[in-house]
């Protein structure tokens, strides 16, 4: 993996109505991170996102491939294709007029791999786009994004509409036609369950700040789960968890910066979810903030 950075955000502030979406946000994105926003809704994930386009503008310091995206955002794009969780096409198009449209007006897009895409779709290319559902809407513009060879692909919330078969084939998709190592992903969902497994880097963000970041590697290494044995309770809890809850009737804990074998011996030991590790981060901060 490269160690060029391709998004660079220092002290990112967005203000809206008095209060912050983004609040004193810094973050690196080098070349090749399939890097994951983690949040709630209002956690400030889009909006950061629509920064990296230059969709909005912010307080503070952003480049993204060394250009502002404020200022520069004709040459950005040229470099950067995303998705949302809106997909808008033009209705009145035929899947083909859309497609051939694509061809000829955009320089990085393969109209080939885009027809091998869909072909995995229930899509017809005679039909117009006014007649497909939304869930058929969401997979042809997820076609036509990932047939554009662009050095950044921004998603957020890019299956929102789609059933569970094709938004695991979509992220089947993103690996095996996709991502190279010289691209750059940065996605933002709420079914992180979901794309965990694609993630090389993942970003916890809650009320406009990020909370963690951390490479998926370092994660697993840092934190680990115990589901120890019930006679082994209070020696587990002597090792100081940073998070404890019931799962089918089961204590789990969580661990920072313990050795997995001496957890080994109370129990049964696994990297935890990301998901998971989310809630407890979640709930330990604000049960600190209280105290």
């Amino acid at each position: 993996m490269s160690s060029e950075v391709v998004i660079n955000a220092s002290n990112i502030r967005k203000l809206y109505d008095g209060s912050y979406a983004l609040d004193g946000i810094d973050l690196e994105v080098k070349q090749g991170q399939i890097t994951g926003l983690i949040g709630p809704n209002g956690a400030g994930k889009s909006t950061f996102l629509q920064c990296v386009l230059g969709l909005i503008r912010t307080e503070g310091n952003l480049e993204g491939l060394g250009l502002d995206p404020r200022k520069e955002r004709h040459k950005l794009l040229k470099e950067v294709c995303s998705i949302t969780d809106v997909a808008v096409l033009p209705k009145w198009m035929t899947v083909n007029q859309l497609l051939q449209y694509m061809n000829g007006v955009h320089p990085g897009f393969n109209l080939e791999k885009c027809i091998s895409i869909l072909s995995r779709t229930n899509i017809k290319q005679t039909s117009k786009i006014k007649v497909l559902s939304r869930g058929m809407v969401v997979q042809l513009h997820l076609s036509i994004v990932m047939a554009i060879d662009a050095k950044i692909l921004v998603l957020d919330e890019p299956t929102l509409g789609l059933d569970l078969v094709y938004r695991k084939d979509f992220y089947s998709q993103l690996i095996e036609d996709y991502y190279e190592g010289d691209k750059t992903i940065l996605i933002s969902t709420h079914q992180v369950e979901e794309i965990e497994g694609v993630l090389s880097d993942a970003v916890f963000m809650n009320q406009g700040r990020i909370v963690m970041k951390d490479s998926i590697e370092s994660i697993n290494k840092r934190f680990l789960e115990l589901r120890p044995h019930q006679s082994n309770l209070d020696q587990a809890r002597i090792l100081n968890p940073i998070h404890e809850r019931m799962e089918l009737g089961r204590e789990v804990m969580l661990f920072e910066d313990v050795d997995s074998q001496k957890l080994s011996e109370l129990g049964d030991v696994r990297p935890p979810f990301i998901a998971d590790l989310f809630m407890a981060i979640m709930e330990s901060s604000q049960k600190g903030g209280q105290e």
